[in-house]
């Protein structure tokens, strides 16, 4: 296997937790959370340096279905977003998964280690995508 990474999304209205695995693609570690207040342009800006600076050949995005699996108005923003992903990245494998209980496990690990209110906030979504990430990984 060629040391190619894979890039962990969860993409929010406001935020996008980053998270990105080794170079043999066998752990996951928090990048960044990009704070775009529903500007995909600077989600995709950003997005095209992590590629670059990390030889990225998957992306993972995570799908946040409703507790019962049906689709949500997020449901077709995220496809939206996908759309775009494909159009920019049209190399990369881009990988949908389920993240219906991500950011439930996000905030139990915070609160387990105890992370500050204020925090919480800013790192949620990077948690949430190392979760994104490591179901893919864990799947292969």
């Amino acid at each position: 296997m060629n040391n190619m990474r894979i890039l962990g999304i969860d993409y929010g209205d406001a935020r996008v937790g980053l998270a990105v695995s080794d170079a043999l693609g066998i752990t996951a570690q928090g990048l960044e959370t990009i704070h775009h207040n529903g500007n995909d342009k600077i989600v995709l800006k950003r997005l095209q340096e992590v590629v670059d600076n990390y030889e990225i050949k998957t992306i993972v995005i995570g799908m946040p279905f409703n507790m019962d699996g049906t689709s949500s108005k997020r449901v077709e923003i995220t496809n939206k977003f996908i759309h775009k992903l494909k159009c920019k990245f049209p190399k990369i494998e881009i990988v949908e998964i389920d993240e219906r209980l991500t950011t439930v496990a996000a905030h139990k690990t915070m609160n387990f280690l105890d992370v500050n209110k204020n925090k919480k906030r800013n790192i949620v979504d990077t948690i949430s995508a190392v979760y994104i990430l490591e179901i893919y990984m864990n799947k292969k």
